[in-house]
């Protein structure tokens, strides 16, 4: 971090003190000689045309080169049980990594939409404070299926007027009960899922969820001017691996209800590291294949194999997401960068 703001520091200085200097030259020649006058002026071009570009490119590259985060991202979690896992995985996930991770708190409400978050009182509300305080670089947030959610803008809003480059994360969830809200239906169903019927279903999930919060993150971000707001598409990819799992390209994994901790839909640890990933990859603009297997997937069978089949689902997912804010040309390689 140090060379390259120092390297910023000196062709600055530089920059400025030929630019002081050159104007004088033509007068001090002048003095002298006519010939010496044109030898000046021809000195002075040579200065203006080759070194200042030279050292205002050197200058730019120097700037370029900084870090969004010199620190490390200050991340603030606010979620629901779908998601508030990742306050605890993404720190290890980016140490494991070899990157700066600075955590900025969590707010944990069950079953929230982020309106409820918001509406907590001030002397509650973690989130706010933090907001407020300009300590947070990276608010995630987890809205439920009641869209839309006015919690998300008023937390963006609230935020940028103390950190004008504040980002929002908005996790798209899975569905709960696999849709079927007010139904009966118990976590073993999910066994019986073709890659059809998944299909089926993340196609109308689609159309009926993700669609509205896709049009809520767009006109906030046209609202604010630029974009600040982008969505981590996890429920594309707990498809991807129910598809695989359905295929039997899960190694270790069976069935469909291993993923899960109950009929709603609570992750189980490899789910929970898939969704962990996502984050990661959305939120360094990165990809966390080739990242050593978390602590918490140890003893899962088979995870040396399973373990980058998750973080390329998560890779995939996540760069392929139009509203992710990952860039095409974002480092395509987790483990060593």
């Amino acid at each position: 971090m140090a060379k390259p703001l120092a390297g910023h520091f000196a062709a600055s200085l530089y920059v400025c003190a030929i630019g002081a200097i050159i104007p004088a030259l033509p007068a001090i020649a002048f003095m002298k000689t006519s010939r010496g006058l044109r030898f000046v002026v021809k000195t002075r071009r040579v200065l203006r045309v080759g070194l200042l570009p030279l050292l205002l490119a050197l200058t730019a590259r120097a700037t370029a080169s900084e870090p969004e985060y010199p620190n490390g991202p200050r991340v603030f979690v606010c979620a629901h049980s779908f998601m508030i896992f990742t306050s605890k995985g993404l720190p290890d996930l980016a140490k494991s990594a070899g990157l700066p991770y600075v955590f900025a708190g969590k707010q944990m409400l069950g079953g929230s939409r982020v309106i409820q978050h918001w509406n907590l009182p001030d002397d509650q509300n973690r989130a706010k404070a933090a907001l407020k305080a300009g300590s947070v670089d990276i608010l995630t947030v987890s809205p439920h299926l009641q869209l839309p959610d006015d919690g998300i803008d008023n937390f963006t809003r609230l935020g940028l007027q103390a950190n004008p480059k504040l980002k929002v994360l908005v996790q798209a969830s899975w569905p709960p009960r696999d849709g079927k809200i007010g139904e009966p239906f118990t976590n073993a169903e999910r066994d019986a899922a073709t890659v059809e019927s998944l299909r089926a279903l993340r196609q109308y999930f689609s159309q009926a969820w993700i669609t509205k919060l896709e049009a809520q993150v767009r006109e906030l971000n046209r609202s604010i001017g630029h974009d600040a707001v982008f969505i981590v598409p996890v429920g594309d990819a707990v498809f991807a691996l129910r598809e695989r799992i359905a295929q039997g390209q899960a190694p270790g994994i069976t069935r469909q209800s291993e993923l899960f901790r109950d009929d709603l839909g609570h992750p189980a640890p490899t789910l929970a590291a898939l969704v962990t990933y996502c984050h990661f990859a959305a939120i360094y603009q990165r990809s966390p294949v080739g990242l050593p297997v978390p602590a918490e997937l140890k003893a899962v069978p088979q995870i040396e194999q399973l373990n980058p089949i998750l973080q390329q689902i998560a890779w995939d997912t996540v760069s392929h997401c139009a509203f992710s804010g990952v860039k095409a040309d974002a480092v395509a390689t987790g483990a060593g960068q």
